[in-house]
């Protein structure tokens, strides 16, 4: 009876709900009311979430060279970096968040897999590179899922890009991945643009 469209292209994983079951943004009781039709992945944002003392926190840096090693696969050195510490600690853990991005997503990374992290020093002691960041006006940062997420031109489309926020000045944000020197974002996006939905640049 009508027709649901997910926010973005990825990989169903689970089907939540059967014909004939109710869907609800809240489960009403009974076990025919469900609050999702299926869990979709996006397999292009694939990225370590890891945990570090904060002890230690001092010693991870923007753009630091990571490499992991899946649980299901353990000679496989995996050649990664930080694209982000979260800015606050866990006070019952005593943890930091970091964000890790891998230098190539591989078919065989699967969301939730056991992953160990190593976090490497510079080469000869020298000061690890700092990542390169890109300025984009605020108004062209928005969020879903919990995610932050800008709008990029792409041959005539909108094509949604999740970004990692390192910082921000005035008006801009500073981005540290998700878009690349000289491509358009889209600033005041406008409400119910999907991606994928064609636009078109008007010069003024």
């Amino acid at each position: 009876d009508f027709e649901v469209r997910a926010p973005f292209a990825g990989v169903v994983i689970s089907k939540d709900a059967q014909p004939g079951e109710t869907v609800s943004p809240m489960s009403a009781g009974g076990g025919f009311t469900r609050t999702g039709i299926a869990t979709i992945v996006d397999m292009d944002s694939r990225e370590i979430e890891v945990d570090v003392n904060e002890a230690y926190i001092n010693r991870v840096k923007d753009g630091q060279a990571v490499q992991s090693v899946l649980d299901a696969y353990p000679d496989w050195k995996i050649p990664c970096k930080v694209i982000a510490i979260i800015p606050t600690a866990d006070r019952q853990k005593s943890t930091v968040r970091v964000r890790v991005s891998f230098d190539r997503l591989d078919p065989r990374i699967l969301p939730q897999m056991a992953v160990k992290v190593g976090f490497r020093e510079a080469v000869g002691g020298a000061a690890a590179a700092p990542a390169r960041l890109l300025i984009v006006p605020r108004a062209a940062l928005q969020s879903a899922e919990g995610r932050d997420v800008v709008y990029v031109v792409q041959r005539g489309r909108a094509e949604r890009r999740a970004v990692a926020v390192s910082g921000a000045q005035d008006s801009d944000v500073l981005l540290a991945s998700g878009v690349a020197a000289g491509e358009t974002v889209i600033v005041n996006p406008p409400p119910g643009l999907a991606d994928g939905a064609a636009v078109s640049i008007q010069n003024p």
